[in-house]
């Protein structure tokens, strides 16, 4: 059986074998009641490659200090996928050599290959997953908005529920995850997915609170790392796990657009410290962001200045280093490629992707 056919297959049965124990019991409603996928063959789509008057240095890659390192001189930003409603929350598979990805209104995940860059559906429906990662056995984490969950999809194909309650109510919409080095899971807990049925459903909110939680590794138990966000988002740790990183988009619903660091103990899950990384997103934001390894931060930029749209790169001191330009808003980013060294952006409608001079740090 060629690669192709297998993953193909394998995701089939992930989808037939997938449980899910303590996880919906009070709706019975379809895994999402959003719009119809947009057609496989469609003038619409965008032309893959590089992007239009590209030559050699791209100008879409910005530098503003000399310590960015988002050029490789030789080298451009490309579209490499197409023909989606809202892209988000991209993990890379080293063992897989594949990018995993959420369409999110379209609620299905998508897998790229990066050899060939052959596009398929990985998993749909998908509870109109959001934020994607892999763990330390390279299991696939995952936000689900419909689900109300992070779950893990499991080698063999099933899935498990990690997480769906804090104190015995449900959680609001998960929106992005990170695994720490010892197993213990991080994830954001906004309100994007239960606000409308669009990216999820519209539903009453049980956690009073937009959180941000930590599930022990050992125990499973869900408790409370971070509750004073408008609207917790993306979150990444520092290389040496040190410093925990995290984004609020509250500006969505009147609060802060900004990236607050924490001193972060990852064995308790003691946060401490907490003040602003970054900001001067307004009016548009920022929604999910990478680390390499070192220690900058990558984060996406949007929803208001069409010549801001992409990513920008911030050195660990706050310094801003450079930009990347995109012609859509950019929701989030991941490390690929297996020196990863070649950076994945969700755009609105379509994936793009550049080589940098850094290579990301953790897994995804």
């Amino acid at each position: 059986m060629d690669r192709r056919a297998f993953l193909a297959t394998s995701a089939a049965a992930g989808a037939m074998l997938a449980t899910t124990r303590g996880a919906i019991a009070e709706t019975e409603r379809p895994a999402g009641e959003t719009g119809v996928v947009l057609p496989a063959s469609s003038e619409a789509k965008l032309p893959l490659g590089v992007l239009p008057n590209t030559r050699y240095p791209d100008t879409h890659i910005e530098s503003l200090d000399k310590r960015f390192k988002g050029s490789v001189g030789t080298g451009a930003v490309e579209r490499v996928a197409t023909g989606f409603r809202w892209a988000e929350g991209p993990a890379y598979s080293a063992a897989g050599r594949y990018l995993i990805f959420s369409d999110i209104p379209n609620n299905r995940m998508m897998r790229l290959l990066e050899d060939d860059n052959h596009l398929s559906v990985f998993r749909s429906p998908s509870y109109n997953s959001n934020g994607n990662t892999f763990d330390l056995e390279g299991r696939l984490v995952s936000c689900e908005h419909a689900g109300r969950r992070i779950v893990r999809t499991e080698h063999d194909g099933t899935v498990t529920v990690v997480a769906d309650r804090y104190n015995g109510k449900r959680i609001n919409s998960p929106n992005d995850v990170v695994v720490a080095s010892n197993g213990s899971i991080w994830f954001s807990d906004p309100t994007y997915g239960a606000d409308g049925n669009y990216e999820g459903f519209k539903v009453e909110r049980e956690q009073e609170k937009h959180n941000v939680y930590r599930v022990d590794p050992q125990t499973g138990a869900v408790t409370v790392v971070v509750d004073d966000f408008t609207q917790p988002n993306g979150l990444c740790f520092s290389p040496d796990e040190k410093k925990l990183y995290i984004i609020d988009s509250g500006i969505t619903h009147g609060g802060a657009a900004n990236i607050r660091s924490f001193d972060v103990d990852i064995a308790t899950g003691k946060v401490t410290n907490g003040k602003v990384f970054a900001e001067g997103f307004a009016p548009g934001l920022t929604d999910g962001m990478r680390c390499d390894v070192e220690g900058n931060i990558w984060c996406s930029m949007g929803w208001a200045d069409p010549k801001e749209d992409g990513v920008r790169c911030y050195h660990s001191g706050g310094d801003l280093l450079g930009k990347i330009h995109l012609p859509e808003t950019c929701g989030n980013m991941a490390f690929g490629g297996m020196l990863r060294n070649r950076l994945y952006m969700c755009g609105t409608t379509s994936i793009y992707a550049c080589y940098v001079g850094v290579q990301g740090a953790g897994r995804c």
